[in-house]
């Protein structure tokens, strides 16, 4: 089994009942914005992210509130992260907060923060 040092994980509430197409989408959007966080302030961090295959992790949450508090902890640890806010095209209301991604980044640090979020 290869263990990987880096990875993304996407967090996603699921008090919205996104549809699974809402979420990809969803998913597109934390993925790039949180990797374009990365590259431009832990380019290291980015750079053996690619190099390892760009592991990501999809996990839940129950609401904003939790979401939130996630995105406190990766600003108070220092991880490149995006908090995804949709514009209300399709399924849900403009000003939304949908999902945060986080990383890439060492998985440890991560981990302390999300490690114990249930899998999507």
């Amino acid at each position: 089994m290869v263990e990987f040092e880096y990875k993304q994980v996407l967090i996603f509430r699921t008090d919205l009942q996104m549809s699974k197409g809402k979420i990809a989408a969803q998913a597109g959007h934390a993925a790039v914005s949180s990797a374009q966080d990365a590259y431009t302030h832990h380019k290291k961090w980015w750079e053996a992210w690619m190099f390892e295959g760009q592991k990501k992790v999809a996990v839940k949450v129950a609401d904003e509130k939790e979401l939130g508090d996630l995105e406190e902890g990766a600003d108070a640890l220092g991880l490149p992260h995006a908090l995804i806010v949709d514009r209300g095209l399709t399924e849900v209301p403009e000003g939304t907060v949908t999902c945060l991604g986080i990383g890439p980044a060492p998985a440890a640090m991560i981990d302390r923060l999300t490690g114990k979020l249930k899998l999507l």
